[in-house]
């Protein structure tokens, strides 16, 4: 019996830029096809795990979100074997080979799953780099208008101190 080795990668991204990242109320859990429980994960914005899946079957992957933001999850699921190839011509000098190209085949698609789960770890660090940038700018605006204010305050003020000053004299 072969076994699968599964890996999976997943990156939870908010629909909503401005809100509070701390508040994380996610849940995966990985049932085998006995209905066991196989691997869960709790208040994780991002993971990458994987496990060997001894039996043959359908594997449930449930999700729940507890928090009360809408949230999307992006999920990579990959299941790699490496087992022998049993069939194959009966030239002893391939079966070497044909191994050799099963592994590389797993490790290029390995890089892939590890590319794809950085470009989506990479988009949810956009959203909040965006999100902080906004805060940064309406920040600085509104300290500019206070500057300001105060510019316009203290000229009102020396004004009328010089003019009570050559008033009384």
């Amino acid at each position: 019996m072969n076994h699968c080795v599964l890996g999976i990668s997943g990156i939870s991204v908010r629909e909503r830029k401005e809100e509070s990242f701390e508040l994380l109320q996610n849940y995966l859990c990985v049932k085998g096809p006995e209905g066991n429980q196989i691997y869960d994960a709790r208040e994780k914005t991002s993971e990458k795990s994987e496990f060997v899946a001894h039996n043959n079957g359908i594997y449930s992957f449930c999700f729940s979100n507890k928090s009360p933001y809408h949230e999307t999850i992006d999920l990579d699921v990959h299941a790699g074997h490496y087992g022998y190839f049993e069939h194959h011509a009966k030239d002893e000098h391939l079966s070497p080979l044909y191994e050799q190209i099963a592994k590389l085949e797993e490790q290029l698609y390995n890089i892939q799953f590890e590319q794809h789960w950085l470009e989506a770890e990479t988009d949810r660090q956009a959203i909040i780099n965006e999100s902080m940038s906004k805060r940064t700018i309406h920040k600085a605006v509104i300290e500019s208008f206070a500057l300001i204010g105060a510019s316009v305050l203290q000229v009102y003020l020396l004004k009328r101190l010089f003019e009570r000053k050559t008033g009384l004299t």
